[in-house]
This record gives C-alpha cells, structure tokens and sequence, in this order.
C-alpha cells in the first residue's frame, strides 16, 4: 500500500513537472508559422524553397514594391485600393474609429513627418500618398509579438497567421507607420452587400490585420492586386536581383522611404 502510494506521488509530480514545461517552454508553439498560412488559408511546406515570380529561392529573394507618386492622384489610389479591398474582403465599418486598412492614402506631411521638406514640389505636398505595410528589413512588429503570429519570411515578406492573433495588439505599437488595424467588430459586418471573394478568408473579431504584399498572389508567379490594377504607378519585384523590375527603376530615378532614422529598412520606395 505504501509503494502505491509512493509510486503514485512521483507520477504527480513527473506530470506536473511534464505540464509546467509544456507551458514553459512553447505554451504558444502548437502552430508554427508557415505551418498554416492564414493569407492563403493553406498549408505551408517549410521546406519547399520555391515561391514567388519563376519560382524563385526565398532566401535569395526580397520583395519591394515602387510608388511613381509623379502619376498618383485620388482616382489612381481609390484603384488600387479597391482592388486590394475587395480581393482580401477588408471590411468598410463606415467610421474612421473602427476602420480597417490594407491600403490608404494620407499627405505628404503625415507620412513624412520626421523628414517634410517644407519646399518640395507642390504637386508632391498635395498628392495623396499611398500607404502600406512597408514590409521592413528589420520589422520590430515581429520582435515584440508574443506568439509569432506576425513573421517575416524568408523573402522579407511580413505576413500574419490569423489563427495565432491573441488580439494583444502589441504589433501595432511596435510599427511606427500605423499600417496594423484591429478588429473590433465583427469584420464580417463590413462586408454587408460586398460580392465576398472565396479565395482569401475572412477575419474575424480580435484580431489584428494588414497589407501582406498579396504573398498568396506572389506564391503563385503572380503581381500583387494593387500593382496589376495601377500597373503604369506601382511597380514589384526583387530587390536582390540587380535586373528585377525595381532594381532597374530606382537605378534611374529618385526615391524616398518613410521613417529611414528608425532602421526598419522598409521595402517600399516612393519614387519624387
């Protein structure tokens, strides 16, 4: 009876000590990034190094994205928006409060607002500047997000698994560019006579969300929405190959990017 006993305790106490490392060491690890990858709503072969544009090796890809801000007006933007919006079923909540944002517009002088250049030319000052996530080198979203639902991939796309989202909204006061939006409604609510588009999933309510650079668009060869709408404004490509299609444009024309001091080192290159 005693052995019982004795036998009975130590299998407590190799259960707890079982249970607390369990906790300890990866509470948060039952899903690991790319193992589902909520922007496509697919499994993710970690192991497959093949994506993007002629399939390319992630590693040695880095994706960028160029803005001609010297064709951009409210019509060209609401293009882009609009196909961005519509191909992910971002939901319009009818109110700044509870917006929920991919792509936006917004002056010069808030998005620039650490380097305005008061004498700028007066057509830039005015344009509506397109807004993203600027899917930076060194993205102090992820270092700060506690589950891993915001990652960087190995093509220097920083993407998000829905399902991993605890709502702890830490990424969002990590990102000095305000690209992250929270749901605080019900998204779906959003979407009320919207044609949905049954390729991407819908969010749902505590979660955050934001641009990921079309990555389930990119996977497959393709250009992200935004470009193929605006394909004469926006350009995409790897920034890594010194022939890409970015590489040959800011070869040959100015550029600028939001927050450089910061050392983010953003992918997405406004062309003045």
């Amino acid at each position: 009876m005693k052995n019982e006993k004795n036998e009975r305790r130590e299998f407590l106490k190799i259960a707890g000590l079982t249970t607390l490392l369990g906790l300890g060491g990866g509470a948060f690890d039952f899903l690991k990034p790319g193992q589902l990858d909520a922007s496509s709503g697919h499994a993710e072969d970690s192991h497959d190094s093949h994506g993007g544009h002629g399939k390319e090796d992630k590693s040695k890809v880095r994706w960028a994205m160029t803005i001609d801000m010297r064709k951009v007006d409210g019509k060209v933007a609401q293009k882009a928006i609009e196909a961005c919006h519509s191909f992910h079923n971002v939901p319009d909540m009818g109110n700044p409060k509870d917006e929920i944002k991919w792509l936006w517009t917004d002056s010069y002088h808030h998005a620039f607002t650490d380097a305005a250049n008061e004498y700028i030319d007066d057509f830039l000052m005015n344009a509506p500047f397109l807004l993203l996530c600027n899917h930076c080198d060194s993205p102090p979203c992820v270092k700060v997000c506690p589950t891993k639902a915001t990652y960087k991939r190995p093509d220097g796309i920083v993407a998000m698994d829905y399902h991993r989202c605890i709502g702890c909204r830490f990424c969002m006061a990590g990102c000095p560019y305000g690209s992250r939006s929270f749901n605080w409604r019900e998204p779906r609510e959003g979407l009320n006579g919207k044609t949905l588009n049954i390729e991407y999933p819908t969010r749902m309510r505590g979660v955050v969300e934001k641009c990921n650079f079309c990555a389930e668009l990119v996977d497959k060869g393709q250009l992200p929405k935004c470009v193929t709408a605006v394909p004469d404004v926006l350009a995409f490509g790897n920034l890594n190959d010194p022939d890409s299609a970015v590489r040959q444009i800011l070869r040959k024309r100015a550029s600028i990017k939001r927050k450089p001091e910061l050392g983010t080192k953003p992918s997405v290159f406004y062309l003045v």
